[in-house]
Order: C-alpha cells, then structure tokens, then sequence
C-alpha cells in the first residue's frame, strides 16, 4: 500500500510539473493525489508496520501493538494535526493577498513610477533590482513581480529590451523573498512551522541574499542590452486614480512588516496579526473609499451592489484561490508520505549516503551538497513541495543552519529556470519569455548569483 501511495504521489508531481504541457491547472493534480493518498491510508491503515508522530518529530511507539480503532483514531488525530498546521499557512497568506489587492484598488503602486526618473538603461536596471529585491521582502516575490513588470511595460517600450529587465526582476525578487519571513512561501512554511525566527533569519540569509542579486544585476550592467538610454514617452493616463494610492501604499505595506513584530510580542501564531493587519487596512480602505464599512453581508441584493464599490468585497475577489487550493493539496499529500515515515527514511538515507560537507555544523550531519541539490531541483521542481518535504526529513532544531540553508536554496534556486518559480512563471505569462530564450541568457546569471549566494552563506552561518 505504501508503494501505491508513493506512486500517485510521483504521479501527481509529474502533472504538477507538466502543467504547461498538458493544460491542467496544477491544484487540479495536487487535490486529488491529496484525496486518494489519504484514501489508501485509511484503507490500509492496518498493513503499514510504522507511523510517525510529526508533533514530536519521531516514530510512534507500539504501533505495531495498535488495534485497527486506535490505528484510525491515531490516524484522525494526525490529519487534524497537519489540516491544522496547513491552515495557518493559507490564512495568513490570504490575509497578505488581501491587503495586497487593496492597495492595487487604490493604485498604489503607481506611485512607485514617481520615483523613477531616469532614462540610463544601467540605472533603470539597479532601480528595479533593488525595488525587486526589497519590495519581494515585503509582498512576496509573486506580488512584486507583478507590480514591477505592470510597471516596466509603462516605461520600457521596447519588449526585446523589456525582456531582460523582466529576467533580472526574477532573480531579485527571488532572492529578496528568500531573507523574509513573508517574502516567499518557503521561508513563511518554515517560519510558521517553528523551523526559523526572523532575527536569525534575516541574520543568516540578509548578506547572502543580497549577494544572489547585486552579482548577477552588477554582470547584467556591461551586456549590451543595458547600454544607452531609453526612449521614455511620458504618459498622461497613468495618474494614480486616487488621491489614497501613496496613504494606502505605505499603511499596507507597513501593516504586512508589522506582522512579524506583533509574533514576537505576542507570540501568537503569524496569522492572527496578519488578520489583526488585515482589518485596520480594511477600515481605512472603506472610509476612504466612502462606503458603508462591512467585510460580508448577509442579504444578496445588498452585498452585490456593495461590492461594486467595496475595496475589501473588490479585492477578496481577486485573490488567487487557484493557489491556496494548490497548497491546501501539495501540503496534505506530502505530509500523508511524511505520517507514513517515508520521509524520514529517506532522510536517513541521505544523510548516509551523501559525501559530508559541513558536519560539524549541521547537528546530525546532513550534507550541504543535499541542499544545493535541493535549489537546483527548485528549478524544475516546485519549491513548496520540496520544502514541504524537508520540514518531514529533517529534525534540526529550530534556527538550526540547515533551516535556513534550506530557505536560501529553495528561495533562489529557482530562479535558474524560469518555471522554476511563481516570479518566473508570472513573468512569462505577462511577457510572453520564451522558455530557451531564459536558459540562454538568464540562466547563467542565476546561476551564478545563486553559488555567490550560497559561499556568503558559508560564511555567514559561523557568526552564530
């Protein structure tokens, strides 16, 4: 049975990674390879000789002494545990999607075009590297890419020259996301699962991620295609629409840095100050918006003609539901392999059979090459199942070099393909990157920032 479940798994990888190629939206795979490995659990929940206990990170004992009932209760009670650990993940990210949408329903973004005001394609480039890296930090990596290249296609004209610049905001904003506790969904997945706390975070990871995007930014301003000036029209049309966009801007994205300072104060759970976050955001965006403050409405008639001018309403039907349904799907399947002990084996397999490199800092020896390998399969695989994974494999203690080696690796690592990412992805939706055009000329800059990256990070993690 274990074998059965370890093939849907693979199975339902292979159409999450095909998903450009066979035309199915990947929550599709990920919700049902879900279902079913949960499914075989319960039906063969007798016939597995182990079961481990992701409470406390070890194998349950006596299990095999285990009557079917106390088998299914245990099983039960794990399901809840991890539906309960998913749920925080996609609640504060819906939270931090919201606030996001509601600053884009004030357009305030558009004030981030104000502050460039050059045409020297070599400055151009830095402005937006350091934008990429530092807004990603605040609104994830997805959201700034976005909300860069809406605003390159306003500035630079030309798509052949555009295209670079789309290439460079990837891995600046990867890399930016890497060294935040909000940036990327990796390193939140390891900041709510207790593996990473921002001081250590932004201590271990702040230099090297800096270094994955100054090297390859700093190698981009000698190519041809930033060499010059730019052929900048002015346009009268782009105003921001109201005269809250720059408020709103700033409240929001002041609210979303907030969060991690209401956790350590409080030492609540990352989602309450996200929510906490959410609804002072919310109570400004509704008087300013001058409507009737509510977040739902009980009666139809009322709620829809509210939501024509409601920036909560507005914006909560903007959100990617895509996405945290893909979540809710890829976090429940892998943590079936990790109930299963799966994980944990082949954690243990790996750490003997990989050459050491860094024993004595990783506390129970786990190779450094394993999580080099691990970012150049972000590449090609998904980061958040890889993730996923690791946080089953490994028993680090929190803060533990290894967790935030991981978050390094997983958050940068992809941006050497450019599916190799939601940046990337996002990027050659909006643009149109043909895929060999990216591993031509791109790749190899990522590539390179991510190794810089990475011996900074060698560095870095003896100062703690």
């Amino acid at each position: 049975m274990e074998t059965a479940i370890i093939l849907v798994f693979v199975i339902g990888y292979l159409a999450i990674t095909l998903e450009h190629n066979l035309k199915i939206d990947k929550l599709i795979p990920a919700l049902v390879m879900m279902a079913i490995s949960w499914a075989l659990i319960s039906l063969g929940i007798d016939a597995f000789p182990q079961w481990f206990d992701s409470a406390n990170h070890g194998l349950v004992e006596g299990y095999t002494s285990m009557g079917h009932e106390s088998r299914m209760h245990l099983m039960e009670e794990t399901l809840l545990h991890h539906l309960g650990k998913t749920a925080e993940i996609l609640v504060f990210l819906l939270g931090a999607m919201t606030i996001v949408e509601i600053i884009d329903y004030f357009d305030g973004f558009s004030t981030i075009k104000t502050f460039i005001k050059t045409k020297n394609k070599k400055s151009i480039l830095w402005i937006f590297s350091i934008l990429a890296f530092i807004l990603s930090a605040i609104i994830d990596n997805l959201t700034a890419t976005i909300v860069l290249i809406s605003i390159l296609q306003k500035i630079v004209r030309d798509r052949d020259v555009r295209i670079w610049y789309a290439g460079i905001i990837i891995i600046a904003a990867n890399a930016g996301g890497a060294w935040s506790p909000i940036g990327d969904v990796t390193t939140t997945m390891l900041w709510i699962g207790k593996k990473v706390s921002v001081g250590h975070l932004v201590g271990y990871l702040l230099l090297p991620s800096l270094v994955c995007m100054v090297i390859p930014s700093f190698i981009a301003s000698f190519l041809p295609a930033f060499k010059g000036q730019l052929e900048v029209e002015d346009d009268v049309e782009d105003k921001p629409k109201s005269k809250y966009s720059s408020t709103m801007l700033y409240l929001g994205l002041g609210a979303i840095v907030f969060v991690p300072i209401f956790k350590t104060v409080t030492h609540l759970p990352p989602y309450v100050g996200m929510m906490l976050a959410l609804g002072v955001v919310a109570v400004f965006a509704e008087v300013y918006s001058s409507s009737k403050f509510s977040l739902a409405e009980v009666n139809h008639t009322e709620s829809d003609a509210h939501a024509h001018h409601s920036p909560v309403h507005s914006s909560l039907s903007k959100i990617e539901l895509p996405s945290i349904l893909f979540f809710l799907g890829i976090l429940m399947a892998v943590a079936a392999l990790e109930s299963l002990g799966t994980l944990f084996g082949f954690a243990n397999t790996l750490k003997e059979s990989m050459p050491m490199m860094g024993t004595e800092l990783h506390g129970e020896g786990v190779s450094d090459l394993v999580i080099l390998l691990l970012g150049i399969g972000s590449a090609v695989i998904d980061n958040v199942p890889l993730v996923a994974a690791s946080l089953g494999m490994f028993s680090e203690p929190m803060d533990n070099e290894l967790w935030h080696f991981i978050a390094y690796s997983a958050g940068t690592g992809g941006s050497m393909l450019i599916i190799g990412s939601a940046a990337g992805v996002v990027a050659m939706g909006m643009e149109k990157i043909d895929f060999f055009w990216y591993l031509k000329k791109i790749s190899w800059l990522a590539l390179v920032g991510f190794l810089a990256g990475a011996l900074t990070f060698f560095w870095t993690r003896t100062l703690f």
